[in-house]
């Protein structure tokens, strides 16, 4: 089904069912197009929180899926986990009732906003959405807003508005951006990633181009400078462009310094002094990241005092350094980074945090990734003190590679690996010391082996 056809049935009076109608872009979606006047039900595989707040809005949630769960829709709209063997998705098509994926629901929902800001990047898409919502919020223009985590501001990964901006995470897996429509379309880095998907850099970088390529007239494309591969993705581009770097750039920084781990720096627009901000989240990755937060809101007008009101209340997305308590005088802390170069830039981040030792937990995302990545994350793996790997989560594939992390273990000097996450808690609570750093490491459920030690010590 076209990105176009999508957009006559999201209106009043249609009914939509979405299949896995509680995940976590889907929940919001769902809430959106209540609001806006549609029938909405939904199907998911368990009760939730998110569930139980759907149907307090008088929207028809069922458990388990169905094939005559679908049957008076006019249209369904399904979760990227639900396959084309999902019983509903076959009713559907059987029926000749259409199936849309979530990205096309969003691509046509943000065509009715003057504003739609779209992150996009390989890294650091949440913690900048979640800046740049910040900074909304402080400037009071009253956002809708889909995050991939959670921000504790909202309470929740997603925020229903009624001004005229929608801020979206906006994520190149399956070219899932290109049925957005964004007005300002953010850049944040470009590196080979989602190999089960692209087959090379080259193409991570073609799918960006289309995604930068689909900014309109009178729109904006807001990059990294500072990121090689997305100065080549958008070499020839003729639509404006605002660039954003630590220390060039339209939009950079100045009189950066550091206190605690914590940066403080000006905000340079064109050669003058836009704002001052002092950050709660430490890392020069997070100064960029607030620099392309900035660079957004200038784009969108937004005061200086929300920029600096913004990011200076900003203490960081659901397992984006998230800490979690302490164990036998550790600092137990949960983060999502699951590509090498994000766990460099976690590992650079906490060196000027004064721990004594660093010990990282690490899950392995995928296993697609962790061969086609392996030598990086054999060599990144070995900047902690003591690393523990944990077995691979296999997320949506299956290991026909053949691979494990006790590959990786073998060639980490002085790495552990364990099998269960049970025994990953166990092997940090016999090395916690006080003045420890416990990280625990992944996009997989590693950050419950940091729950269950924390609760250990309750």
């Amino acid at each position: 089904m076209t990105d176009s056809s999508i957009h006559d049935y999201l209106k009043p009076g249609c009914h939509a069912h979405l299949v896995g109608i509680g995940g976590v872009s889907m929940a919001p979606l769902a809430e959106v197009l209540h609001g806006a006047g549609m029938t909405i039900t939904g199907s998911d595989m368990r009760e939730s929180a998110a569930v139980e707040h759907l149907r307090s809005l008088g929207i028809s949630v069922a458990i388990g899926q169905k094939a005559e769960n679908v049957a008076w829709a006019d249209l369904v709209i399904r979760t990227a986990a639900a396959h084309d063997s999902n019983p509903e998705i076959a009713a559907a098509r059987a029926a000749g009732i259409p199936v849309y994926e979530r990205a096309q629901a969003w691509g046509s929902i943000m065509r009715g906003y003057r504003n739609a800001l779209c992150i996009s990047g390989t890294h650091g898409k949440t913690t900048t959405t979640s800046m740049c919502t910040h900074i909304a919020m402080a400037a009071a223009a009253d956002p809708t807003v889909m995050i991939g985590g959670t921000l504790p501001l909202l309470g929740a990964g997603h925020r229903v508005g009624h001004g005229d901006t929608i801020i979206l995470e906006s994520c190149e897996y399956c070219n899932s951006f290109l049925h957005f429509y964004p007005t300002i379309a953010v850049i944040l880095n470009v590196e080979a990633d989602h190999l089960d998907f692209f087959k090379d850099l080259e193409d991570v970088e073609h799918s960006f181009r289309a995604f930068a390529d689909r900014i309109p007239e009178g729109g904006l494309i807001i990059a990294n400078r500072d990121d090689a591969n997305t100065m080549h993705t958008l070499e020839g581009e003729t639509r404006p462009v605002m660039t954003f770097g630590l220390d060039e750039g339209d939009v950079h920084a100045a009189n950066l310094t550091w206190t605690n781990g914590l940066p403080a720096f000006d905000i340079i627009l064109q050669g003058q002094k836009f704002a001052h901000v002092a950050l709660q989240v430490p890392g020069v990755h997070n100064v960029k990241n607030a620099l392309a937060a900035a660079a957004s809101a200038i784009a969108l007008h937004f005061p200086v005092s929300a920029v600096e009101e913004g990011l200076g209340a900003f203490l960081g997305a659901g397992r984006r350094f998230e800490h979690k308590g302490t164990y036998h005088g550790a600092e137990v802390y949960d983060d999502y980074a699951h590509h090498p170069g994000e766990l460099e830039a976690l590992f650079r981040a906490v060196k000027g945090l004064g721990y004594k030792r660093v010990i990282c937990a690490f899950q392995p995302h995928t296993y697609s990734r962790t061969k086609a990545l392996f030598d990086d994350f054999a060599k990144v793996l070995q900047e902690p003190d003591i690393t523990i790997l944990a077995e691979i989560y296999a997320a949506r594939e299956t290991n026909d590679i053949g691979i494990s992390s006790a590959d990786l273990a073998k060639v980490i000097p002085g790495s552990r690996y364990y099998a269960t996450l049970p025994e990953v808690t166990q092997a940090l609570a016999d090395l916690a010391q006080e003045g420890d750093l416990i990280l625990t490491v992944g996009a997989g459920d590693i950050y419950t082996a940091g729950e269950a030690l924390v609760n250990l010590s309750s």
